[in-house]
């Protein structure tokens, strides 16, 4: 078996966000979005769809599935997890939740825009096996790398993941624009022939995180009887959460201020879209900025981090993300617009690396109960994007402008930073 800081072992394991990022990128982000706006428009001749007998708008209906599927992780993880550390098997659910995401994104190609139910159902499910696969995933990080090198492990792991998915999005795109040279019919079924490249890439690279991570068995099976010992294993690390104090404070602050990360990332495109007025082309542009400049953002951070704490590299980060904000609000061209994009990136790819590396860092060495330890951490971050997403679309609605739904995220981020500073991770973090 490989050891704790094994190259090897740590590129394995890194190599699973290479795997799984694309789905983020391409499906929930760049491409299908996109796709299902025009070919439900189409399908039903404007905005308005029929879903199940009820006629709902098909952007509203879109992003209310996304919330849902966030939902359900929300509800089950803490659940599976606990049972996962009980019987000692992350890997084996980490498998399941991948299994079922990546199947379920080969399944969108046979969406069309009539089928809305089958495609919505895909999504939710493709959604569910993603981010449940994650949990278990961000769990393995303490058994792979040892406190001084988890912010580059980290690191190494989002950055992986960024430039995998950009590789993954370019092909796309060419596959789009030239259908015809690849023999498709048109740049629809380029595109839906994308959604079956996704599922592969996904499934396919995950077997190499699969091969290398090992289970620590309990021996004790997987059945019924043990999911009320799955739900102790939650309730003792619920316990130890709320007794240490530090852990407790860096959890209120990253609920705080992934409100605002995670709603700014993923309103980013449809913001430049309604506010500064960019074109489709030019939106997938910014995404490919956001991602490539994340790259550097991940390791100047995890450097930055080395040199003056973990508190120091999220505190920076934080600041910078406020004048994000602002700078959202006066935004007025292109390229104001551009500048801004290249500083969200940069600061992204920060914040995720170190914001999961540090909450690495403060569960106790001796724990075998990871996976339980991250379901919070998830828990925590899926109900900031329902709750900060329900915020800046409210905000939009009343006020009539995206300007001040980006402008008031910056309360997370300010609320997030004064907690970060309550939790003093330099001084509890040595």
């Amino acid at each position: 078996m490989l050891e704790k800081n094994n190259k090897r072992l740590i590129n394995a394991w890194a190599s699973f966000d290479w795997s799984n990022s694309v789905y983020n990128l391409i499906v929930t982000t760049a491409i299908f979005p996109i796709y299902y706006l025009s070919k439900t428009e189409e399908a039903f001749g404007g905005e308005m769809v029929e879903f199940f007998g009820m006629t709902i708008k098909n952007s509203v209906l879109f992003s209310y599935a996304i919330s849902f599927s966030f939902l359900v992780i929300v509800f089950i993880s803490p659940i599976l997890s606990g049972i996962a550390d009980y019987s000692g098997k992350k890997k084996r659910f980490m498998q399941i939740f991948t299994y079922l995401g990546s199947i379920s994104c080969i399944g969108l190609y046979f969406f069309t825009g009539e089928n809305i139910e089958y495609g919505i159902a895909c999504s939710v499910l493709a959604s569910i096996g993603y981010a449940g696969s994650l949990v278990f995933y961000n769990g393995f990080l303490p058994e792979v790398a040892s406190n001084d090198i988890m912010d580059k492990v980290s690191a190494k792991g989002f950055s992986l993941g960024y430039i995998g998915s950009v590789i993954l999005l370019i092909f796309n795109l060419v596959l789009y624009q030239k259908f015809e040279v690849f023999g498709f019919s048109s740049g629809g079924e380029a595109t839906r022939f994308g959604f079956i490249l996704v599922g592969i890439w996904w499934l396919g690279f995950s077997q190499i995180a699969f091969y290398y991570l090992k289970d620590k068995s309990t021996g004790k099976p997987i059945s019924l009887k043990i999911l009320g010992n799955g739900l102790n294993e939650l309730k003792k690390v619920f316990v130890s959460v709320q007794a240490k104090l530090v852990m407790k404070r860096f959890l209120t602050s990253f609920f705080l201020f992934s409100m605002g990360v995670q709603t700014v990332m993923l309103l980013a495109p449809l913001f430049a879209d309604k506010v500064i007025g960019m074109a489709a082309d030019e939106m997938i542009y910014i995404v490919l900025i956001l991602q490539v400049l994340a790259i550097g953002g991940a390791y100047f951070f995890a450097w930055l981090s080395k040199l003056k704490g973990n508190g120091f590299a999220i505190s920076v980060t934080l600041i910078v993300w406020v004048l994000i904000c602002f700078g959202g609000y006066f935004s007025d061209g292109k390229m104001s617009f551009y500048i801004l994009s290249a500083a969200l990136g940069f600061v992204m790819g920060g914040i995720q690396s170190i914001s999961r590396s540090t909450y690495s860092k403060l569960i106790p060495s001796e724990t075998r109960d990871t996976a339980s330890y991250f379901s919070f951490y998830d828990i925590t971050e899926k109900l900031a994007i329902v709750i900060g997403s329900l915020c800046y679309g409210y905000i939009d609605q009343v006020t009539g402008s995206m300007r001040y739904s980006m402008v008031f995220m910056s309360v997370f981020f300010i609320g997030g930073f004064v907690f970060l500073q309550l939790a003093n991770l330099k001084k509890n973090m040595k």
